[in-house]
């Protein structure tokens, strides 16, 4: 057994800190930039069965389902489809016409069973209420102003 003997030397906060905010705010523009452009990861929301496709948002015009949907996107969401939803090297723009066109029944429904095959995981076990709040902000989101080609 080798003995490690000597001084251990302390690294500063501060050096500590700023290691950790350069190593986040890189791992952040890394989740936002090069977003993907398939057209064809949109094809998923034309699966949605017609009973889900016509279901109601309960929360719908609800400013603070909207705000709570915003912290559930930034925890849940935002490493995958960038901080403003304008896609990332994971997952696609949810602002794109297509998403922000479809009705909640058919986001709700995306959302329930994601689209495994393309890395888009299930969230059936998120309570239901909170899987309305995600819809509800995105809904609040509008398209894209620089939509991708």
């Amino acid at each position: 057994m080798m003995r490690i003997t000597g001084r251990v030397k302390r690294i500063p906060a501060g050096l500590v800190i700023l290691v950790s905010v350069v190593c986040r705010a890189t791992a952040q523009k890394e989740a936002s930039v090069a977003p993907n452009t398939d057209r064809s990861v949109y094809a998923e929301l034309l699966k949605a069965p017609k009973n889900a496709v016509r279901r109601r948002n309960p929360l719908e015009g609800d400013p603070d389902a909207a705000a709570a949907g915003a912290k559930l996107f930034e925890l849940r969401c935002a490493e995958c489809h960038g901080q403003t939803a304008e896609g990332g090297r994971k997952g696609p723009s949810l602002r794109a016409e297509e998403v922000q066109r479809s009705t909640p029944g058919t986001l709700f429904w995306i959302l329930t069973n994601g689209v495994v095959r393309r890395g888009m995981p299930v969230w059936s076990k998120l309570p239901e209420p909170q899987r309305w709040q995600i819809v509800t902000y995105l809904k609040s989101l509008g398209p894209a102003e620089n939509p991708p080609q």
